[in-house]
């Protein structure tokens, strides 16, 4: 039986977007206080990001994107020190303050220390307890509470510096992945799949490529029809892309107490979505797992179902 990391840094809830902002730092809180409470801990190897550096967060960005959240960064500080305000929108919902930057390097380093150590054989799987989310930002574009595509850096990491040829990435967020699809499409050694709510947030059409696996859903649909979905269609191409890792942008908003979404979702099966995506990990990528938290803003069903999903990673 292999061991679980559990990966992230203190500095992630130092991002902070605002009084009352459903991506909170309080996110990681409840988390954790779960994990402890349960006993769920104990069976977790513990791991401090390190932050991305450039060339890491290229993989995923054009350089213009990362130089712009830099130099946001740098005039937050000095307007600050100055004794003008701490925050600065970048769009209706996003915001970033002097912690951002670093927090968000931190997120998407999180994956990439989950990548390495899942490789060389330290850890079967991980857990990426970590914020900003990623898989709303795009190439070029801070959106939706994310700044840097964490799963999509660390999926084009695992292919560019690690020489991997087949990776996966499943997304069962209530949103669309819209960012880390665009930095994949057309990557035919990196196959997406997911489902998410529709019509409803970002609003912007999924692409036509071959290696996306788009499953849209009507609000209000059930756990039990998800679980019909992800065994027609996503494990037939999940099978025949036979990946050698799998990330999982683990979103959690899909809960049915969870009202940034209207999906009918429960712990139970988030925990029966990852058993199938452990079953495909074990047949064919030596179970090895990167999941990284994106999603999930009401807390206490937030931290039932971390805990849900955790356990199944590490047979706990």
């Amino acid at each position: 039986m292999g061991k679980t990391g559990y990966f992230s840094h203190p500095d992630c809830r130092k991002h902070d977007m605002g009084s009352g902002h459903p991506e909170c730092p309080q996110r990681l809180d409840v988390i954790e206080d779960r994990l402890l409470a349960s006993g769920v801990f104990d069976a977790l190897e513990r791991h401090e990001a390190t932050p991305a550096g450039m060339g890491e967060l290229l993989l995923g960005h054009g350089r213009r994107h990362v130089a712009a959240l830099r130099g946001l960064h740098d005039m937050l500080v000095e307007e600050m020190a100055a004794g003008g305000p701490d925050h600065y929108s970048l769009d209706t919902d996003t915001s970033m303050n002097p912690h951002t930057y670093r927090a968000a390097r931190l997120s998407a380093g999180a994956a990439i220390n989950a990548v390495e150590a899942v490789m060389n054989g330290e850890l079967e799987n991980a857990f990426c307890g970590v914020r900003p989310p990623g898989h709303h930002a795009k190439r070029n574009q801070v959106m939706g509470f994310c700044f840097f595509s964490n799963v999509a850096i660390a999926a084009k990491y695992a292919c560019e510096r690690l020489g991997l040829q087949r990776v996966a990435i499943v997304d069962f967020d209530v949103h669309h992945g819209n960012g880390t699809e665009e930095i994949v499409a057309g990557d035919e050694r990196i196959l997406m799949v997911s489902y998410y709510q529709h019509p409803f947030f970002p609003e912007t059409p999924p692409r036509d490529e071959p290696n996306l696996v788009n499953c849209p859903v009507a609000a209000y649909t059930r756990g039990m029809e998800i679980r019909e979905l992800i065994e027609q269609i996503w494990m037939p191409r999940l099978e025949a892309h036979r990946p050698e890792l799998i990330f999982i942008s683990a979103g959690f908003d899909a809960h049915r107490e969870d009202d940034m979404g209207q999906l009918g979702l429960t712990e139970q099966d988030f925990a029966w979505i990852t058993q199938r995506v452990k079953d495909v990990a074990r047949q064919h990528a030596q179970g090895r797992i990167v999941s990284c938290l994106e999603g999930g803003y009401h807390l206490e069903s937030l931290a039932r179902s971390v805990e849900a999903h955790v356990r199944v990673l590490a047979d706990v």
